[in-house]
């Protein structure tokens, strides 16, 4: 895959799925949930995981494992003030992948003008799992995992 188009598809469909999230969730506490808030979501994440699904029904796809090592270890800060900084750590990419811009939270769907797109559908104030649908093809779904560093 080549650098730049894979990260320019993983910065959208990141993106598009933490911006479009609005199901709740069970309504019954979890310990293990965190309130999805601005100030929550607040910190330096890297991603983890990366998986598409090509309909409800089918076997996950690994996307994280085929991409080059320069884009498995870039920083994703989303800050309070609603500016987001996206670095290309570590082993840099020809050409780097490093941008800013602006995000924001409604409800649990996160809204941005770059990478940051799509539904909330886990957060434990450690681990950011959201998902982006209808992104390659329709009825499809890639969901990111992405770490508080």
């Amino acid at each position: 895959m080549k650098t730049s188009a894979m990260k320019w598809a993983l910065i959208a469909l990141v993106s598009g799925s933490i911006l479009y999230s609005c199901k709740k969730e069970d309504s019954k506490p979890n310990n293990n949930s965190c309130e999805v808030s601005v100030t929550n979501l607040t910190g330096n994440y890297k991603m983890t995981a990366l998986q598409y699904k090509s309909s409800a029904n089918a076997t996950p796809i690994d996307y994280l494992a085929p991409m080059e090592d320069c884009e498995k270890d870039d920083i994703l800060t989303l800050k309070k003030d609603g500016t987001y900084i996206f670095t290309d750590a570590g082993i840099v990419c020809k050409p780097d992948g490093n941008q800013q811009g602006t995000w924001k939270l409604e409800g649990k769907t996160l809204i941005s003008d770059g990478i940051l797109h799509g539904t909330v559908s886990s957060f434990d104030c450690k681990t950011l799992v959201y998902y982006v649908e209808n992104s390659l093809i329709s009825g499809d779904r890639m969901t990111f995992t992405l770490t508080k560093q």
